[in-house]
Order: structure tokens, then C-alpha cells, then sequence
């Protein structure tokens, strides 16, 4: 199927209620044929819930289900659900989107449990997801599994970012070793970490004023059609293992 016009193509987001993972689900939901698993921390949330009234493509059908990152049965529970009930046999795309980052602090006052907690959500919680959809992934049609990045992360270019948010940066760090170690170890997937930028959602705009900014940079819009597009294009040859940045003025050597 791959290059085919129109193609059915299955597609799981997690924290696909809201911000960035909602609006990514608008796209993959407005394309013809296409099935949007929107994952959800709490399927009750009228946010969850007004996922239903999206527009949608010719063909094209939404199921939400729900994970909680830090859960370590979510992610296979819902895995399960999609498979018996709804007859999923494979996953084209994958965007660990969901996660956590209002945390804020030097390495004097960053508090040792917020560590913890952070990686539990932004580091251990694509890892339960991939260990959930991987057999489902590999057996898809140009398999990608994409993970939401940050150059607050980077280790090489730490000076170019220097909030004071150590727990989240220490987190994501971790997350992209994930996804560069699932590019080696899974030669059949195409995965990569894409930087959407500093968004205009309320977690970056809360982060935007905790730092002296009256907002984010990047227009939620603008961010997303940058990620969409990325996963779109994905390659094995050109994008698998790689840090995407949606700022292209900066230099990032993630790996």
C-alpha cells in the first residue's frame, strides 16, 4: 500500500483531547479512509467527549480510548480493546504526543520527586506505549512511531536553551534515547522525535509567563501542520533516528 493514494491508514495519538494532540487528530481524521485512535487520560473530560463532533474524511472514523501515561496496564489494556473490538490489526502511525512539563527549577530547587515524576510520564510512558503497539506497528504500512521532542533536551546544545526545567529536559532526554533506540532495534520502523517548537497551548503559554514572555512563540496551527506534514514525509532513509526541529535557524546533535 505504501505511495497509494487514499490508502486506508490507521493512526493512534496519545493525548489527543486537547492542544497539539487534538490538533493533529483534525488532520489525520480530515483524510479519506483513515482510522484515528485518539487516546485519552480521562475519556469522560467534555474535551474527550467533543472529540466525537470533529469533522472527518470520506470513510474515516474515530475511536477514543483511554491511557494514562503513568499506568502500567493503559496501554495494553487499549490495545486489547482495539483489537477485539474494533478489529485493529495493525497501526500505520503512532505519536506519543501526551506528557508533562510544567515543572520548573534550577538543580538547587528542582525537587527530587518531581524528577521521578516526570520521567514516569514523559520517559516511562512512551515506553509502555511502544512495548503495547509494537507487534501492532510492525506489522503496518510505512510504520512510524513519532515522539513530541524538545530542545530543552539536548544535550550538546544545552546553552541554547536555558530555562531552568530540569526535570523536564532530563525526562525528554530520556524519551529521545528511547526513540533513537527503537530506530536501532527495530529496523522495520521509521522512528524519530519531532521539535514542534514553543506553542501556544496553555502548557506553553503557562511556561511562557513562569519565564517573563507574554506567550509561546509558535502559533498551535503553525506547529501543527510542521509535525503533520514530518510524519507524511517520514522515511527510513532521511528521518528514521533523527531530531526534526521546526526551527530551522537553530542546530541540534541530539544523538
Amino acid at each position: 500500500m505504501a505511495g497509494v493514494p487514499n490508502s486506508p491508514a490507521t493512526v493512534l495519538i496519545t493525548g489527543a483531547n486537547r492542544g497539539l494532540g487534538r490538533a493533529l487528530l483534525t488532520r489525520f481524521l480530515l483524510k479519506p479512509n483513515t482510522t484515528v485512535i485518539a487516546t485519552v487520560r480521562r475519556p469522560e473530560h467534555p474535551t474527550s467527549q467533543s472529540l466525537s463532533e470533529l469533522p472527518r474524511g470520506e470513510g474515516s472514523k474515530l475511536i477514543t480510548v483511554k491511557i494514562d501515561s503513568v499506568s502500567d496496564t493503559d496501554a495494553q489494556d487499549a490495545v486489547k480493546l482495539i483489537q477485539t473490538k474494533h478489529g485493529i490489526d495493525r497501526l500505520d502511525v503512532v505519536v506519543a504526543n501526551a506528557g508533562y512539563g510544567t515543572v520548573y527549577g534550577d538543580l538547587s530547587e528542582v525537587k527530587p520527586h518531581e524528577v521521578r515524576d516526570l520521567v514516569d510520564i514523559n520517559t516511562i510512558g512512551p515506553l509502555r506505549l511502544f512495548q503495547a503497539v509494537r507487534s501492532l506497528l510492525e506489522a503496518g504500512n510505512r510504520p512510524r512511531f513519532v515522539l513530541m521532542g524538545t530542545p530543552i533536551a539536548s544535550i550538546a546544545a544545552m546553552e541554547n536553551s536555558p530555562f531552568a526545567m530540569f526535570a523536564y529536559g532530563a525526562s525528554k532526554a530520556a524519551a529521545h534515547y528511547l526513540t533513537r533506540k527503537i530506530h536501532c532495534e527495530s529496523p522495520a520502523l521509521i522512528s524519530f522525535v519531532v521539535d514542534p517548537g514553543f506553542m501556544q497551548t496553555d502548557t506553553g503559554n503557562t511556561g511562557a509567563r513562569h519565564f517573563g514572555y507574554e506567550q509561546a512563540f509558535m502559533p498551535l496551527d503553525t506547529a501543527a501542520d510542521f509535525v503533520f506534514d514530518q510524519i507524511e514525509k517520514a522515511s527510513r532513509e532521511k528521518t528514521s533516528g533523527k531530531f526534526v526541529t521546526i526551527d530551522e535557524t537553530r542546530e541540534f546533535n541530539e544523538w
